[in-house]
């Protein structure tokens, strides 16, 4: 392949929805420094390791994202493009590099080009690793969006295409886990443009872990080239909304299998409810140890759901992006772009978009069960303890009128224990005054006791018949 080039193009989150304005959040440069030490360790160019210094989001190689705020443009740098400089091989040429870091809204976005020091060298197979592409790859960047490798290179027309592909492909993940799978081909500014999936088998679900490789090969002398720098921008701007659309549905899932477990669980509470009063006496302490764990957990599961619907408007926004951007760059292509793109729209994120609309459809009633349950709960509870609190109060009432009542008879008898007649006592052998006087005053208490109980008795049920003829 002449006029070879291996581009990467990473994407990594700068701002998170629960960030206040003007903060950042906690690993946004961890793009920057993972390139750096790219720089020291692999690709050894003296602008990588010396990217810090370039960046406007550094002063002093110390990370001040606070430097980014009221620019006016996307470019992270003042200088435009970096120029790296230049590293040699074993075969007697150089490969060149430059970078291009931007912010686009709340991402941050590098495009690091590679390519050898004039477009008449041939790279073939085996000189691709001059390249270090596997330094390139997702363990390494880290992005947290995702990556795209991308290959551009022209052959003559008699070479087979769909094999040197599938060859590059291979080529660029060697020696590692991931398997390149071809997912589709098309055709892009007059070229063959094949497209490649390299799952990480540990997290196939997991965007940033995933490589995707797009491999551009010119085989009938189109200008090619002119086209993709005309649709600069918007090709950026496309991948970006296209790793954004996959890291979200990533996050709108996690969160659905989350809202389930918390379901699950909170379901078992409402089993553990339904056992604690269908008994014959109501467990108070159960039921206040009960409502006492569901309010966090409906918390939790109103978080999902919340973060859910925040999803949902997140990709329906990122997929309105990239139908602008794919309209553009069909605009500047005579209204061509590869097939899977659009079907990529039509398809894929329809189908993701309805998938985030039913899983948010589905858990919405199951929040207002629980909010219906807690209350339910509080009511029971409340209920229970205004009746033991209102028992607790008859009984000190009756008590006390009982006791202050067996007072007062028991001061009046020890006044006057000579002169009362007890019956069934002979008059020749009166009682001894203090045992009258404690027998009387035990008598009187009972009694008043029984006078009081008959008073809240009153107080009570006439209350509970009136309310029962309302």
């Amino acid at each position: 392949m002449k006029n070879f080039s291996l581009s990467l193009y990473a994407f990594h989150l700068c701002h998170t929805f629960t960030d206040l304005p003007g903060e950042v959040a906690a690993n946004a440069n961890l793009l920057w420094e993972n390139l750096v030490k790219v720089g020291e360790t692999s690709l050894t160019f003296v602008g990588l390791k010396d990217l810090r210094s370039k960046l406007i989001c550094y002063q002093n190689n110390i990370y001040d994202p606070k430097r980014e705020q009221g620019r006016k443009t996307e470019w992270l740098t003042d200088a435009g493009i970096l120029d790296l400089g230049s590293l040699p091989t074993t075969e007697g040429f150089k490969i060149n590099a430059n970078l291009q870091p931007f912010l686009l809204n709340d991402t941050y976005a590098v495009d690091l080009t590679l390519f050898a020091e004039s477009s008449n060298i041939s790279i073939d197979i085996p000189q691709l690793q001059h390249f270090k592409p596997t330094s390139l790859l997702p363990s390494n960047i880290q992005a947290s969006l995702g990556q795209t490798l991308w290959i551009y290179g022209e052959v003559d027309p008699s070479e087979n295409c769909d094999v040197l592909a599938e060859k590059l492909a291979i080529a660029l993940v060697a020696g590692t886990n991931l398997n390149p799978v071809t997912t589709q081909k098309g055709e892009l500014f007059g070229s063959l443009l094949f497209e490649y999936q390299a799952l990480d088998p540990n997290e196939p679900d997991n965007p940033a872990k995933q490589c995707h490789i797009l491999i551009l090969i010119n085989n009938s002398q189109a200008a090619t080239g002119t086209l993709a720098e005309s649709a600069y921008n918007w090709l950026l701007n496309l991948l970006c909304s296209y790793h954004k659309i996959l890291y979200i549905y990533q996050l709108a899932r996690q969160r659905y299998r989350e809202a389930r477990t918390i379901y699950s669980e909170l379901e078992n509470k409402i089993q553990e409810f339904n056992s604690l009063v269908s008994e014959n006496q109501i467990q108070l302490s159960g039921l206040k140890n009960l409502m006492a764990k569901i309010p966090k957990k409906s918390f939790d599961y109103a978080r999902c759901l919340q973060d859910l619907q925040t999803h949902h408007t997140a990709i329906i926004t990122n997929i309105n992006n990239y139908k602008i951007c794919l309209e553009k760059i069909q605009n500047i292509n005579n209204g061509n772009s590869p097939q899977f793109w659009q079907d990529f729209i039509n398809k894929d994120c329809k189908k993701w978009q309805e998938q985030i609309q039913t899983d948010i459809n589905y858990l919405i009633p199951g929040q207002e069960l629980f909010v219906q349950l807690v209350d339910t709960i509080r009511g029971i509870v409340e209920t229970e303890q205004t009746e033991s609190d209102r028992s607790l109060e008859n009984k000190i009432q009756i008590l006390g009128i009982g006791f202050g009542g067996g007072a007062i008879i028991s001061g009046v008898i020890v006044q006057h224990i000579d002169k009362i007649p007890i019956p069934l006592t002979s008059p020749k052998n009166p009682p001894n005054p203090f045992y009258a006087s404690l027998i009387l005053s035990v008598l009187a208490t009972l009694f008043f006791i029984g006078i009081g109980w008959l008073i809240t008795k009153r107080q009570y049920y006439p209350r509970k018949e009136n309310n029962n003829k309302n």
